[in-house]
């Protein structure tokens, strides 16, 4: 019976791919998430996306934008719940300090979704968009980089 819970409880991970791509990231932060109890369990089946989405200010709290909760068969998420704004939960120092990033012009990027422990948290850290000439050198220094390894490996 042990088994089986443990393979029905596999790690569902829910990542913005397109975050370090499109910023230069700095400290990362895990803060926790206000759901209901659909949005869990969607959420731990993998029933998420993050493209497109960010955190905003609100009032001195921190809230998720336009991050999709999708239902599947058995969960029915309404069309208008599955994209609205979700509080973040976390400790008031942390807060002021990405309020204080936020006013310098920084943005705060939701990175990826945490559901193997009780709770359901959101990992953001605070970046700096890049340039479109910044993304090209990254891919000629990712590119570079899978050459050498390549070289190296075709030498042995």
């Amino acid at each position: 019976m042990a088994k089986q819970k443990q393979h029905q409880n596999q790690v569902k991970s829910i990542t913005n791919r397109r975050a370090r791509h499109d910023y230069e990231l700095g400290d990362e932060l895990v803060v926790g998430m206000e759901l209901s109890g659909r949005e869990t369990k969607a959420l731990r089946m993998g029933h998420g996306q993050l493209r497109g989405a960010y955190v905003t200010v609100k009032d001195t709290e921190l809230f998720l934008i336009n991050a999709a909760i999708n239902g599947s068969s058995g969960i029915i998420i309404p069309e208008e719940e599955q994209t609205r704004a979700r509080k973040l939960l976390a400790k008031r120092r942390q807060i002021d300090a990405l309020i204080e990033a936020k006013q310098q012009g920084r943005t705060i990027v939701p990175l990826q979704i945490l559901t193997q422990g009780r709770y359901i948290k959101l990992r953001i850290a605070v970046g700096k968009g890049k340039k479109l000439y910044d993304k090209r050198q990254a891919l000629k220094a990712r590119d570079e980089g899978r050459d050498i390894k390549r070289a190296l490996k075709n030498d042995r």
